[in-house]
């Protein structure tokens, strides 16, 4: 997915928890705080997975056999 495609989807998906009306505002909040935390933490492989290409090609079969890829 790109990252444009994948920041409107997690935009969409913030946007109907703020809208939701089953939902407290504790659940809103720890709901978003996850949420922001996967985008963090999904950023990071990314960058983790870059940095390492440029390091070294070797590097990627292997990151492809741990499903990192």
């Amino acid at each position: 997915m790109s990252t444009h495609k994948h920041h409107e989807h997690m935009e969409k998906i913030k946007n109907a928890i703020k809208g939701s009306d089953t939902m407290t505002q504790s659940e809103k909040s720890e709901t978003m705080k996850h949420i922001n935390e996967w985008i963090i933490e999904d950023k990071a492989e990314g960058l983790f997975y870059s940095e390492l290409m440029k390091i070294a090609k070797g590097v990627k079969p292997i990151l492809e056999e741990l499903g990192l890829k």
